[in-house]
């Protein structure tokens, strides 16, 4: 096998470096220019207004106007979402059968149920039972690679139609740059899983299964993904905006229509706070009666620094002042966790998702928290990934480590697991000309 030069050029006057240095044990470096300093930040604040508008918290009648038209342009995507989805149901599209288990972990909103900690605790747990997991994911945001990453099988043959492969379950190849910051953040996290990166998931699938050796794969926000067969489908309600905000794209976060959940096999309930959800329970249940329901928390778990990889108990938050910094979906459940732990969150910046932070950005908000006598600098594991280097570190910077509690369902999870360590061995692979 032969591993890419990690580089990103994008053409500029003004280059920076990016290292990046996880947990003490993993570092890749790549260099990256950008043009158009000004261009970015008009994008971003656009985004972000998009945000303002879809949530409501933008007023006035540009806001208004736009929601009117976002509200128009919703009925359209439902046509599409309905006709699409029929298309599959009868069969009219292709969908792909790779005979292997797949399961699909996704979800009917657009970002913010926390997904990510889910496909990480349900691959490891797989793992550690002794299933060759390989997780298939679009690497939203990603770089393409400047040239195609080179794989050899065990004959020496040079294989093609390779995904960008972050991890085969040994060896982590790509940066957050080409792989993006969630599938970066499984590799390194997840020993034994691979993880491939591409918009075709069958493509992946398939090199999963011939190269890799893998019998199960995980569809990562696969629930839109109908090209290829599911066994399983779990999908992800967040129990502070388990509808988002009750309307389809664009004008709303819904991905589909709430009928839709009636297609889940297990339905997990995320960010539940550790209280009761009776109520929200009874409201799927008008959609799917038969599906399992598990309900989880997304519980802190200790802080590490994001450049040494020095880790801290959550205690150290108790009384310090910090700056929440992220560029998630919904960095209010994040900022609610932090102070949980009793800090003081005297600065809240907030990015829109998967936001590429540049060396201005970084420097000029450290400076702030030190100007502000900021204790901690305070993150998310998917947000550190795309950190740079300060070039002054007079504020220490530690993302908040998460980790998936299973307070309701435990049996229900149990079974899942089960039923696919089960699978003694793989499938009978079927011939690719037949299915494809």
């Amino acid at each position: 096998m032969h591993i890419i030069n990690e580089s990103l050029i994008v053409h500029g006057k003004s280059s920076i470096s990016i290292a990046f240095a996880l947990g003490g044990n993993l570092t890749i470096c790549g260099s990256m220019r950008y043009h158009g300093v000004g261009m970015k930040l008009r994008m971003d604040e656009l985004e972000e207004w998009g945000m303002d508008v879809v949530f409501g918290r933008a007023h006035g009648f540009r806001a208004w106007a736009m929601r009117c038209a976002l509200r128009v342009a919703s009925w359209f995507f439902y046509v599409i979402v309905k006709v699409r989805l029929f298309l599959f149901r009868r069969r009219l599209r292709t969908v792909h059968y790779l005979g292997t288990f797949v399961v699909s972990v996704g979800n009917i909103t657009a970002g913010g149920t926390g997904k990510t900690p889910v496909v990480e605790l349900l691959a490891g747990t797989l793992a550690a039972r002794g299933r060759k997991c390989a997780i298939l994911t679009r690497g939203y945001k990603s770089a393409d690679l400047p040239g195609p990453q080179e794989w050899t099988d065990t004959s020496g043959h040079r294989v093609r139609n390779v995904p960008k492969v972050a991890s085969d379950g040994r060896t982590r190849f790509l940066s957050p740059v080409y792989a993006g910051d969630e599938p970066f953040m499984l590799a390194r996290n997840l020993d034994g899983v691979a993880v491939l990166v591409d918009k075709d998931r069958v493509k992946s699938g398939i090199f999963a299964i011939e190269q890799l050796g893998c019998n199960t794969l995980i569809l990562d926000d696969g629930m839109q993904y109908l090209k290829l067969r599911h066994e399983v489908d779990i999908v992800l309600v967040d129990c502070g905006l388990p509808f988002g905000t009750g309307a389809l794209l664009p004008r709303g976060t819904m991905r589909e229509p709430r009928g839709s959940l009636a297609r889940a096999d297990y339905i997990i309930l995320t960010k539940s706070g550790g209280k009761p959800q009776e109520e929200l329970i009874a409201t799927i249940r008008r959609y799917n009666k038969v599906a399992d329901v598990i309900v989880t928390n997304h519980t802190p778990d200790y802080l590490q620094n994001v450049f040494t990889g020095e880790r801290l108990p959550l205690s150290a938050l108790q009384d310090k002042y910090v700056a929440c910094l992220s560029g998630i979906a919904r960095p209010e459940s994040f900022e609610t966790l932090v102070e949980q732990q009793g800090a003081h969150v005297e600065i809240r910046r907030r990015y829109p998702d998967h936001h590429w932070f540049d060396q201005s950005e970084m420097d000029a908000f450290v400076q702030r928290c030190a100007d502000r006598a900021i204790d901690f600098i305070v993150t998310t594991e998917k947000d550190a990934v795309r950190f740079l280097k300060p070039e002054e570190m007079d504020v220490p910077v530690f993302f908040l480590r998460i980790r998936i509690e299973i307070l309701q369902g435990r049996e229900e999870w149990n079974r899942l697991v089960d039923n696919i360590c089960a699978l003694s061995r793989p499938q009978p692979l079927p011939e690719w000309g037949d299915v494809l």
